[in-house]
């Protein structure tokens, strides 16, 4: 629910430790090679970062083979947002 242009700023104040570090190196370096600072690319760096390619298949295999089983509707949704993230396709409303 954090409008767009805040998302980057809010992100960086809830980083702690290690990753609070991380972005601070990451940020000098941008700001050397002139690369915009942006959502956008904080999100790419920081997935590469944190989640490897590796994981981030796994997570959209996982994603594309969700189903709701025994799992609520609630904890359904939930999972599928969660996983949604990790699908590299547009994903439509419908």
């Amino acid at each position: 629910m954090c409008p767009a242009e805040n998302k980057l700023a809010f992100v960086v104040y809830m980083l702690t430790g290690e990753a609070e570090h991380w972005w601070i190196s990451m940020k000098s370096i941008m700001e050397e090679r002139e690369e915009p600072i942006t959502w956008e690319a904080f999100t790419g760096k920081f997935l590469s970062e944190y989640f490897p390619n590796s994981v981030r298949y796994a997570k959209e295999v996982e994603f594309l083979q969700l189903t709701q089983g025994s799992k609520t509707v609630a904890e359904y949704a939930e999972k599928f947002k969660h996983l949604s993230h990790f699908y590299t396709l547009l994903l439509d409303e419908e």
